[in-house]
């Protein structure tokens, strides 16, 4: 049966209650972020070399596309909606978070194995055939970015219990007790210059627009169109009046980047986004009827993290054999009238070697998804934690520093690339599980 037909017939299978717009957004806001990499992006050659372009600095007028493109804050917003559903099921049916977190962690880290073992082994065998080690490091750090999203999920879906039962008690107020605490961040960053402290808002922004999640799942969302039109207004006056840039990604060269860590601008961008999609819900969900664009949707979700995960590795090895070619196609300036004109070209072969690597890959997200339906495998509460802080360390320090090393004999970070691993392991999965296993006797 092919892919297609798979669809089809869990399209058919998806009960009639079920929010169609929910897996829709999820879709959309990943599909948008590959995109936006893939344009953003813009490696060229000069003197015989290629040199890593970024777009949003080289063409200044490129960065109000960020207010399309960075749409992160979509994911996490129907995340709540999802989370919240999924953790008061739990709850009724008398399960436990080892339950219900386990059998997500496992979800979202099982596609990320193999690309950091694809990746360790294209960081050995570069240094081993002797590419510069510079260059191997910057490709590995590329291709493993989008990890460092699923480190700051992974903590923000660990505290459903405490934001949900804020949720529950508090309402709409535990949602603006986060909003004060991200302006109270930024304040203290942006304008007092406190060190460090503005790494908070990677869990207080995304938290706030996690807790709108909760809002819309429970119908508790009024006036959207307004709330979108406001959120975006004053998205305007913290870019015009106030320090904040007008790119909602980090720009090479820039003081101040609103998403690392994000910023209440990214914050406002999420709010304006949030509105303007539940505008659009009664409409949308209405075209979610036709069986098409659902079996679409429901394609584009059974591969998402494969596609999140190794479009930017498509990326690289596309630029690669360019450069292998002479540098074919990269002699265009980034912004130029031609350059824009060959990107559907390059968008097509960025998405032809992206193909392949789903195929061979999203088996992997699809064995994490099989383990929701299986028996809940119980985790001790230590080693749950333990493996979710290894992991989320090693997913941060691999899209901070690349698992390639400039120094040593294999080229490799093995200590990075490891910290993943025995994680999963001390949650009941991966290579390690069997040193966790010993370790409970």
């Amino acid at each position: 049966m092919g892919l297609w037909a798979k669809a089809a017939e869990m399209a058919g299978k998806a009960p009639p209650e079920r929010n169609r717009y929910v897996d829709f957004l999820r879709a959309l806001s990943i599909l948008a972020v590959v995109v936006g990499h893939w344009l953003v992006a813009a490696p060229y050659m000069k003197d015989g070399a290629v040199e890593g372009g970024h777009l949003l600095g080289m063409v200044p007028w490129t960065q109000w596309l960020t207010w399309l493109f960075q749409v992160m804050p979509l994911f996490f917003f129907v995340g709540g909606f999802s989370n919240g559903i999924s953790w008061a099921a739990t709850q009724a049916k008398g399960g436990t978070f080892s339950d219900w977190y386990g059998g997500r962690l496992q979800r979202l880290i099982n596609p990320v194995m193999p690309l950091f073992l694809v990746w360790s082994v294209i960081a050995v065998g570069g240094t081993a055939f002797g590419i510069e080690r510079s260059v191997v490091k910057m490709a590995a750090q590329l291709a493993l970015i989008p990890v460092w999203f699923l480190a700051v999920y992974l903590i923000v879906s660990a505290l459903v219990p405490f934001s949900h039962a804020a949720w529950k008690r508090w309402g709409w107020a535990s949602f603006w007790a986060l909003v004060m605490a991200a302006v109270a961040v930024d304040y203290a960053s942006v304008f007092r210059a406190v060190p460090v402290i503005n790494w908070l808002n990677f869990l207080f922004v995304w938290l706030a627009i996690h807790q709108l999640g909760y809002a819309w799942q429970e119908g508790r969302f009024r006036l959207p169109a307004l709330w979108g039109a406001v959120s975006l207004g004053i998205l305007g006056a913290l870019v015009k009046f106030g320090p904040y840039p007008v790119a909602m990604i980090g720009v090479p060269g820039s003081d101040l980047s609103n998403s690392m860590p994000p910023t209440i601008a990214l914050l406002a961008l999420g709010n304006a986004q949030i509105g303007i999609a539940l505008t659009l819900e009664p409409l949308m969900r209405r075209l979610l009827d036709k069986a098409w664009l659902w079996t679409t949707t429901v394609l584009v979700n059974g591969m998402i993290m494969t596609v999140y995960l190794w479009h930017l590795t498509a990326f690289v090895l596309v630029m690669v054999a360019a450069w292998l070619l002479g540098g074919v196609g990269l002699h265009s300036a980034p912004g130029s009238s031609e350059w824009w004109l060959v990107r559907p070209v390059w968008f097509a072969l960025y998405i032809a070697v992206t193909l392949p690597l789903i195929a061979l890959f999203s088996p992997f997200e699809r064995m994490g998804s099989a383990a929701k339906n299986g028996a809940p495998k119980q985790v001790p509460h230590w080693r749950l934690i333990l493996g979710l802080i290894l992991i989320c360390l090693g997913l941060t320090l691999t899209a901070a520093i690349s698992i390639a090393s400039p120094e040593g004999v294999t080229g490799l970070r093995i200590w990075v690339v490891a910290l993943p691993f025995v994680g999963a392991g001390l949650v009941g999965f991966g290579p390690a599980y069997t040193l966790a296993r010993r370790l409970d006797r």
